[in-house]
Parts: structure tokens; C-alpha cells; sequence
């Protein structure tokens, strides 16, 4: 049935597409990222199993496309102003980790037998992590805004960085390796190559300068045509690229970077990114249509420990770094597990090695090795982070300076008012009950994981902590003792494999620190009431259901609220 439905093109990419749904639908089940599935998809598709890839100029192309608009996506998030925007501790922390993977993986890949060309090409590529699995699973756990979520992101656009000059850096290779007697790519000159290169930076430079704000702004009119649009640049600018030999993927990245200072940079990038994941599954496909299995295993033994050097290297080389910066060793940790894995940009730049001529393809099976082996286990890592930590605890101690000076202090200052009210997520919700405290004169402290969410509080005159509700240390150093309320306001919320109650954990932490008052929650349904009144919660709030029981109250002719009651609470 197969083989009568694969037989036409058209066919083979329905069957194709069916069983990318099908071992997607499987690595689901088993809270995989799709990078997962799609590079098990290309191998069980390939030559060496089930042998459906036939069509290869069709898929080859959408896989070049795919690559393109990938590139056109990192492009667009380099904005200068962001870049600018990072910080110290994501720029040489970043830094840090690229070269300590770079050197360390160029070395291990000569202790195991590889050649110096190949040790460097794999070194390089470890040290790329995927912005799409990290910013999934951190926005999944509500730990995108959090410090250590901060930190990961700028991590990423260093390493978008290291990507360009990476990518360029090996064009530059590419064309002297193609050159003999001065001639490359189309019969033109090195020279003329490299003049070229400098001519489509310039032309971007001007037209972002002087024509992208305006020309998105026009298009903007017609959402359809703007993405339209966006996809024609990145894939004029990366066939622009190819032709005068700075490869494609340097013209898809010039391609984003000509976008990235417009206002739409954001809309267009959530639009591109269902197309991208969808024409990034041909790229897998044509990697596995080039792949023999039995490659993966030439290397297994380095496999392994490539592996375990990104797995438990890379998050400890974080860890040191940020410690040294100031930064306590639970951020470090949090924040280091997010570099514990390898990108689809890895496979792409090993992919060009090859294609060049550097690399054998039995590197490339030992990179793809890699990248299934260390994807999976991070992201069962990032999952059970703080139950990681907990386990890895009592070893990090080495790597934290005394006093954290990087990290907001914890420690009651002198003729600082004594809090009666513990407010733990400083939201819209947590401030307005902040707010009408200090209205009463009731002395209150916010505390959340959020340093711009904990300046704004400050700004509004209020006392505020930057602090981790699930974190035991943080809990055991405030000021139990003179507490009377402690109210969370943080939703119970469902994360990876499992519930990461923070309000649980919460209860459990500051019960566990000899904590004798009261302590209120919210709820947003009667399961997670009943949940959280049975761990110890005296009063559960329900803020929609008590913002519409009085709602209604009003409507049926009832006492207007009075904004000075502290009872009177808006909620989101």
C-alpha cells in the first residue's frame, strides 16, 4: 500500500507528511520536541530503513528553502538594540561557554581518534543550543521572565552570533577550498567573491536604514503580503547568497537582519514559525536520505562522550561563570541546563562541512547521534529542573561567591518596616493587593522571579524582593517570624511530565522554616481548591468567582464597591 501510494512525487510527500504526524504524535506522548521526531522521521524514511525518499530534488529543495527561512528567523532577532540590551552576564557567560565547549570538544574529539578538521568542525558545533526547544519549555513552565529564563535568552542571542560569524567565517573557507588559481565559485575571483559579500551587507545596512520601516509599514496593510514578502527576501537574499558563493544560509540570514530593526520583526516572526517547522521536516528528511544507520553507530563510543560533555559540561561551565559573576548557584544551574543540548544549527553547519568536502558523512552521523541523545535528555532536564537542583544541591557550593552581590539581598535592612503580609507573585492581582495594604497601612513584601516585575513594585513605593517561591534557601531567609499573612497569587499550573505546584511547594517550604501564620492561595478551579486546602492552605481565593458573585451582587441592585475595601480585589 506503501509502495502504490509513494509512487508519484505528490504521493511520496503524503506519505511522508503521515508519518511525520504519526512518530510526532508518538514523541508527543513522550514530551518531545519535534526536532526529535522529525530527525527519527528523515531516518526511518531514509535508505536504510523503509526507503520512501525518492523524489530528492524536490525534497532537497524544500529542505534548501526550509534552511533559508530558519536563518531569515535568526536574522530578524538580531536587532542591535537587543543585542544591546542583553546584559554583562549573557554576553560573557555566553561567550564563556562557546569557547570552554569549543576547546574542550576540539580536544576530546582528538582523544578519541578524529582528525583535526573534524574535531573542529564537531567542537563548533556543540556549542549552538536550540532556541526553539529552550524558549518552548521555559514558556511552558512560566519561566521565560524569570532571571535565570533572562539569562537563557541572552545565552541564545550570543550563540545567534557566534552562528553568523560561524556561517560566514566557513563561506570564507568554502570558496578558498573552491579555489584554484585564484578562480571560485562561477569562474569569478576570491576577490570578487568577498566584494560581492561586502555589497549585499551594505545593501542591507541601507535598506534597513532608509526603506524597511517604511515598505513593512506599507505592507503591513495586507498581513498576507507581508509575509509574502518576508519569504521572498529570505529566499532571494540566500539565492543571491549562493550565486556569488557565500552559501545560502548567509543570504537568509542577511535576508532576517535587513527586517530586524521594523516593528512587524515580531509578527513575522510568529507567522514564519509554523512554516519553518514545517519545511525544516524536509531538511531532516533529506539528512536522513543521505544517512546510513549504520554511521550512527561508527562513532557510537564518541557519541557517548560528546554527550556527556554537553550534558554535564556545558551547564557546569555556566554554573562556574556566573558564580564568579556574583549570581547565586540555583540561577546558575536553572539557567546552565538550558545549554545542555545541540540545535538543528548544529546538524546544518556539520551538513556544510560536508558539502564542501571537510568532512566525511560519518561526522555528520556522529553529530546527529549527539543531537538525539543530548535534545531528549535536556529536555527531561529542563523539565525536572528544580528537582535536579535539589539533587545536585549540596555539590554547587563551590561555585557561589559569598553574598551573592549579583543578586538582590534578602536580609532585612536597617529601619526597614517589618512585613506582616508575604505577597508571592507581584502580577496585576498580587499588586493590587499590595496596593490596598499599603493603602491600610499594613506593612507588605512582594516577592517574585522577576527583576522587571520586582523594580516596577519598588517604583510604586512598595518593598520587594527578586526570589524564587520553590527555592528552600530563599524561603528559610525572610522574615517568617514576624509574618502574620503570606498570600500567593502564582496559579497552580501543569508543567512537562508532571504538576509543578509552586503553591504546594510553597506551603511545604515555609512550614518547613518554623512559619506559624496564615497562609492564602488562589484557585482558579475546585479540583486545585480542594488540592490545595488538603497541603495546609487556611483560605483559598477564587478571584474569577468571587470578582463574579459580586458582580452579579451589583447588577441585582447590591452595595457599590468601595476601592479603599480591601476586599474589593481586581483581578486579570
Amino acid at each position: 500500500m506503501v509502495e502504490l501510494i509513494a509512487h508519484s512525487a505528490f504521493g511520496e510527500v503524503a506519505t511522508l507528511l503521515v508519518l511525520a504526524a504519526l512518530v510526532g504524535l508518538v514523541g508527543m506522548i513522550l514530551r518531545q520536541p519535534l526536532i526529535v521526531s522529525f530527525i527519527a522521521v528523515g531516518l526511518i524514511a531514509g535508505p536504510s530503513a523503509l526507503g520512501i525518499v525518492r523524489s530528492n530534488a524536490q525534497i532537497g529543495l524544500l529542505s534548501e528553502l526550509g534552511v533559508a527561512v530558519l536563518l531569515f528567523l535568526v536574522g530578524i532577532k538580531l536587532d542591535v538594540k537587543l543585542i544591546r540590551s542583553v546584559g554583562s552576564v549573557a554576553l560573557w557567560t555566553g561567550l564563556g561557554q562557546v569557547a570552554f565547549t569549543s576547546i574542550f570538544g576540539y580536544l576530546i574529539g582528538l582523544s578519541v581518534g578524529l582528525s583535526h578538521v573534524t574535531s573542529l568542525y564537531v567542537a563548533v558545533a556543540l556549542t549552538f543550543s536550540s532556541t526553539i526547544i529552550i524558549v518552548k519549555l521555559l514558556s511552558d513552565k512560566r519561566e521565560i521572565d524569570s532571571l535565570h529564563g533572562q539569562i537563557a535568552l541572552g545565552f541564545l542571542i550570543v550563540q545567534d552570533l557566534v552562528v553568523v560569524l560561524a556561517m560566514i567565517a566557513l563561506s570564507a573557507i568554502g570558496i578558498g577550498a573552491a579555489t584554484e588559481g585564484g578562480q571560485g565559485h562561477g569562474g569569478k575571483s576570491v576577490s570578487m567573491v568577498l566584494a560581492t559579500g561586502v555589497a549585499m551587507v551594505a545593501l542591507v545596512v541601507l535598506f534597513a536604514r532608509y526603506a524597511a520601516n517604511r515598505l513593512t509599514e506599507r505592507l503591513a496593510r495586507q498581513p498576507e503580503l507581508l509575509v509574502t514578502f518576508a519569504i521572498a527576501q529570505a529566499a532571494m537574499f540566500a539565492a543571491v547568497g549562493d550565486s556569488v558563493g557565500l552559501g545560502k544560509e548567509v543570504g537568509g540570514l542577511l535576508a532576517g537582519v535587513s527586517l530586524a530593526s521594523t516593528p512587524y520583526r515580531e509578527t513575522l516572526s510568529a507567522r514564519l514559525a509554523p512554516l519553518r517547522d514545517f519545511l525544516l521536516l524536509f531538511f531532516f528528511i533529506a539528512l536522513g536520505a543521505t544517512l546510513d544507520v549504520t554511521l550512527l553507530g561508527a562513532h557510537s563510543m564518541a557519541a557517548i562522550v560528546f554527550s556527556l560533555f554537553v550534558l554535564v559540561g556545558n551547564p557546569l561551565i555556566v554554573v562556574a561563570i556566573m558564580g564568579a559573576m556574583g549570581y547565586r548557584k540555583r540561577t546558575g544551574f536553572l539557567a546552565g541546563l538550558t545549554v545542555a543540548q545541540i540545535s538543528e544549527f548544529s546538524l546544518i553547519f556539520v551538513s556544510m562541512g560536508v558539502s564542501l568536502g571537510h568532512l566525511e558523512p560519518a561526522a555528520l552521523g556522529l553529530v546527529t547521534m549527539v543531537g538525539l541523545v543530548t535534545i531528549a535528555a535536556s529536555t527531561y532536564m529542563i523539565t525536572y529542573s528544580h528537582q535536579l537542583y535539589a539533587l545536585a544541591e549540596p555539590f554547587l557550593g563551590v561555585f557561589e561567591r559569598k553574598g551573592t552581590p549579583r543578586e538582590a539581598g534578602q536580609h532585612q535592612e536597617p529601619g526597614r518596616a517589618k512585613p506582616a503580609v508575604l505577597i508571592f507573585g507581584l502580577g496585576r492581582f498580587g499588586t493590587a493587593i499590595g496596593l490596598r495594604l499599603k493603602e491600610r497601612g499594613i506593612a507588605a513584601m512582594g516577592i517574585d522571579f522577576n527583576p522587571i516585575v520586582v523594580r516596577r513594585w519598588r517604583e510604586l513605593g512598595l518593598d520587594a524582593e527578586f526570589g524564587d517561591a520553590t527555592d528552600a534557601e530563599f524561603i528559610a531567609e525572610l522574615p517568617l517570624s514576624v509574618a502574620q499573612w503570606i498570600v500567593c497569587t502564582v496559579p497552580m499550573q501543569t508543567t512537562g511530565l508532571s504538576h509543578e505546584d509552586t503553591q504546594i511547594t510553597l506551603i511545604q517550604l515555609t512550614r518547613a522554616a518554623g512559619y506559624r501564620g496564615r497562609i492564602v492561595v488562589t484557585s482558579h478551579n475546585a479540583r486545585d481548591t480542594g488540592r490545595l486546602i488538603s497541603a495546609g492552605a487556611e483560605v483559598v481565593l477564587e478571584p474569577f468567582q468571587d470578582a463574579a458573585d459580586r458582580a452579579v451582587e451589583i447588577l441585582c441592585g447590591g452595595k457599590q464597591p468601595d476601592r479603599t475595601d480591601v476586599r474589593w480585589i481586581e483581578v486579570d
